[in-house]
Order: structure tokens, then C-alpha cells, then sequence
């Protein structure tokens, strides 16, 4: 991983939590620096009580970390980030944002997920109901593909052109060599850099 061999990768999961058989358990299991931010209510979501778990999961962390975050964890990491401290803030060598929901959440999109039981009342993702329109801080990747039926692909680019603190891909090779599974090469669908 870049210059440094003990950078943390912490995996931020999206709305249900990610279970064994997700990729980020794949990596928490092969990558022995690997932790999960937790989350007291995976199905009623927060997002102040999200961004507070995530944040004490960075504190929980020594020194320099990677993020990877799946679905509505892209929106917690990316809060997060915009009110983190600048000591917070050069804690993170980059972030990876996978497959970030188009926000807000619609309860036809929710109920398709599958993540809740059947009959189950629908959350309202309360604080989740704007996308920030701000740079981020760190070097960050956003992963989309043109078949998600959570996001848009054009979507996914207006995130990104969102929160890119430039227009180039320069983050692209960092990031990459920092994820574990991710160092064979880039995925066959990557949108943008953020």
C-alpha cells in the first residue's frame, strides 16, 4: 500500500450492512489492517447517527486509513469527510465509493432492495435526503455501473463531478493500489474520479 505497510482499510457499509458473502467481508478477511465501521441500526438508518458511527470507528484507528465504502455508505463516508477535522481529514489517504444510491431514497427503490422483511415499515433515511455539493478533502474513486437500479450512471457522474476536487484521475492509481482486492487492475465499469 503506497509508501506506508500499515494503513488501515476500513469498509463502510450501505444500508442492511454487508454480509459475508459482499465483498467487503472478502477483503476484511484477506487484508489483516481491515475493520468495519458498525452501525447500531442497519435498516433504520441516520445519517447523523451513521456519520457519528463512522467517526468513532476513524478514532478507533492509530494512524493512516483507506475507506471503502458500499451504497449508502458512499453518502456517510462523504458527509463524514465534509465535517471532519483537519486531523481527521489527513487521517484518510483516499476513499473508494462504491455504487452510491441516487439520494434521495425513493420507497419503491427501498422496497425493492429486499433488505427489509416483508410488511416491515419503510425508514425515511432522515438526513439522507441531500446530495452535498462540495469537494472532498481526500483523493477519492467513485464506482458505478450502468445498471444499477439504485443509481443512474448519470447520476453516479453528477456525484462525482460533485465532489472531485479536480477533473483528473490522478487519485485513480493511489486508491487502487491501496485496496486490497482492487491491485489487479481497474473494474470493467469505474465512472469517475472524485
Amino acid at each position: 500500500m503506497w509508501d506506508d505497510d500499515d494503513v488501515t482499510l476500513l469498509t463502510v457499509p450501505g444500508w442492511g450492512n454487508s454480509g459475508d458473502t459482499h465483498w467487503h467481508g472478502y477483503w476484511e478477511k484477506t487484508y489483516p489492517l481491515a475493520r468495519r465501521a458498525e452501525q447500531r441500526d442497519w435498516l433504520y438508518p441516520t445519517r447523523d447517527e451513521w456519520v457519528a458511527g463512522l467517526a468513532a470507528a476513524v478514532a478507533e484507528i492509530p494512524g493512516k486509513l483507506v475507506i471503502a465504502a458500499h451504497s449508502l455508505g458512499c453518502h456517510t463516508t462523504v458527509a463524514w469527510l465534509l465535517q471532519a477535522t483537519l486531523l481527521e481529514q489527513r487521517k484518510v489517504k483516499g476513499a473508494l465509493l462504491v455504487a452510491p444510491p441516487a439520494i434521495p431514497l425513493t420507497d419503491e427503490r427501498a422496497r425493492a432492495s429486499g433488505e427489509l422483511p416483508e410488511g416491515a415499515p419503510l425508514p425515511t433515511f432522515a438526513g439522507f435526503e441531500t446530495l452535498p455539493e462540495r469537494k472532498l478533502p481526500v483523493p477519492a474513486l467513485l464506482v458505478a455501473s450502468r445498471d444499477d437500479p439504485f443509481c443512474e450512471f448519470e447520476e453516479a457522474r453528477r456525484m462525482a463531478a460533485l465532489w472531485a476536487r479536480n477533473s483528473s484521475t490522478a487519485a485513480w492509481p493511489a486508491i487502487w493500489a491501496a485496496t486490497p482486492a482492487l491491485a489487479a487492475g481497474p473494474p470493467a465499469r469505474a465512472c469517475c474520479s472524485a
